[in-house]
């Protein structure tokens, strides 16, 4: 992130990472999987959450409902990760990453028992809020562990979570509906919860709270339930079938006057929630777009694979886990080069690159029908969409944090990890509207899931009506994809303007001697 001439005099950091910094760098590794993983285990389970909780045996939840799960944690995320900061100097940083450990092991455990859609989606919201601090927190803590001598190679160590969370989670997800129950998915983080407490207790370094900036409660009580309800409303248009729903206007409308509310107030304390006043710097509002723009279409649309090849395809959840596999592999074997590449070559001609891929895969998933080859077509799409997703996400953040003087790190890559948060959710929530909407438009692929619960449907309907049915389907999974694919196009305008000049980095400039900031 930040480099000097020569490391601070009087650091006390040894020039390798030795065993005290690697027993820390285990708690957080341990911790950061936990969180990486719940999200892509998560997602291979949303078809099973639709026929187990819809109160209608022939009739499965809609995917704009079971969505939310999805949703409603990215959102805990958002919410939590700016308080990380001002909650670690008040309280300390052992002390609040072991009660953010406890919080996400209490909230997957309490997963487990929902009963009822509602009730998941309440859960995981609790469950959000501590697998939100986790990774700030970790950031913090290493930072002080290593030093800002070795941060490149503490970045290399905290960067093995990111890789093989999209490619892990989703095969044990499968595995565990597969061969157990979905209450697995969520059991399954409570014996590591608790193995991750009793290792932190004894591998974290005690330290004393430093309380700094008080805390933006106005901005937090505005901006938090403004987004979730204007997402509310968003999500409830493909149920309501129409925009002019009070279910729609209430909630959307009171969500964006209180985010509107909060635009304008946040440029009168002095320490916001979100500091706005950053975008005043260009290049880091031409990478926060484009952030977000790649963030919502990318997540979005890719949310709908594991889908379409259950519904389509009538692949177990396992083995659309496998299918996807080699998205994860594609980009674990980008990242760490794109990473590098940004520390010598200036991103606006990196960036371009990946996200050609992933327009191209995303724009060739338009085509994907009910006899679709997986070796001949599928999986090549998805590696080459892996492939460009490695070489998009690290640069662009690159770029962002790059554009910052030393004290203003951290303010700006709390809105960029912000930004990335906001944008999957409405990502999410937009990709589940267009869906659903073209879902409810064909009377016959609704038939198709319908007969996946009711087998008289499938009776009903006969083999070439099924057939046609299951074509109908693939056709709707199609035109969403066709929609994911032309935001992602639209990213690469926003990607036009990223720098293709080097220039120097300014996060130094305040304080050559100065530690790295801590990321949150």
């Amino acid at each position: 992130m930040s480099a000097s001439a020569a490391p601070p005099v009087g650091s006390g950091h040894p020039d390798k990472l030795d065993g005290a910094v690697l027993k820390v760098a285990g708690v957080i590794v341990l911790g950061a999987i936990m969180s990486i993983l719940d999200i892509t285990v998560v997602n291979i389970a949303l078809t099973k959450f639709q026929t187990e909780f819809s109160t209608n045996p022939s009739q499965p939840l809609a995917y704009s409902t079971v969505a939310w799960t999805v949703t409603a944690y990215t959102l805990a995320l958002a919410t939590v990760i700016p308080l990380t900061g001002w909650a670690a100097d008040r309280f300390g940083t052992k002390r609040l990453y072991i009660l953010a450990v406890i919080l996400f092991t209490a909230g997957s455990a309490l997963c487990a028992t929902a009963g009822s859609i509602e009730v998941l989606i309440t859960y995981r919201v609790l469950q959000g809020l501590g697998g939100g601090m986790l990774m700030p927190l970790g950031m913090t803590i290493m930072t002080r562990a290593a030093g800002p001598e070795r941060m490149g190679r503490l970045m290399a160590v905290l960067g093995i979570p990111m890789l093989l969370g999209p490619i892990f989670g989703p095969i044990l997800g499968g595995w565990l509906i597969d061969n157990y129950s979905w209450h697995w998915i969520f059991l399954i983080n409570v014996p590591i919860g608790v193995f991750a407490v009793v290792y932190a207790l004894w591998a974290l370094p005690g330290d004393r709270p430093e309380p700094s900036e008080s805390f933006d409660v106005i901005g937090m009580l505005l901006m938090s339930p403004g987004l979730a309800l204007f997402l509310y409303g968003v999500s409830s248009i493909p149920g309501e079938r129409t925009v002019g729903s009070s279910k729609v206007i209430v909630p959307g409308l009171i969500g964006v006057a209180m985010i509107a509310v909060f635009v304008v107030y946040s440029f009168k304390p002095k320490h916001p929630l979100l500091d706005l006043r950053l975008f005043s710097n260009r290049r880091l509002t031409v990478a926060i777009i484009t952030m977000f723009l790649f963030a919502a279409a990318f997540f979005g649309g890719l949310l709908l694979v594991p889908q379409y090849l259950q519904q389509v395809r009538f692949e177990t959840p396992m083995h659309a886990a496998y299918l996807m596999v080699p998205q994860g592999v594609g980009a674990m074997l980008t990242m760490p080069i794109a990473g590098a590449l940004a520390d010598r070559i200036p991103v606006g001609r990196i960036v371009p690159f990946g996200l050609a891929a992933i327009v191209v895969g995303m724009f060739l998933l338009t085509n994907v029908g009910p006899d679709t080859s997986y070796w001949g077509y599928l999986i090549p799409v998805l590696f080459l969409m892996g492939l460009g997703m490695g070489g998009t996400m690290m640069p662009i953040m690159t770029s962002a944090l790059k554009t910052l003087t030393h004290h203003e790190v951290a303010r700006g890559s709390t809105l960029l990890n912000i930004t990335q948060q906001i944008a999957s959710s409405i990502g999410v929530a937009v990709i589940s509207v267009v869906f659903t909407n073209y879902l409810n438009t064909s009377q016959r692929a609704g038939a198709v899931l319908a007969a996946q619960f009711d087998p008289t449907i499938k009776e009903k309907l006969g083999e070439q009506g099924l057939t046609a049915a299951v074509a109908e389907l693939a056709d709707v999974y199609g035109r969403t994809f066709l929609i994911a694919a032309v935001l992602c196009a639209a990213t690469l305008v926003a990607a036009w303007f990223l720098p293709r000049r080097h220039e120097q980095s300014r996060l130094l400039q305040d304080d050559p001697a100065a530690a790295p900031v801590v990321l949150h």
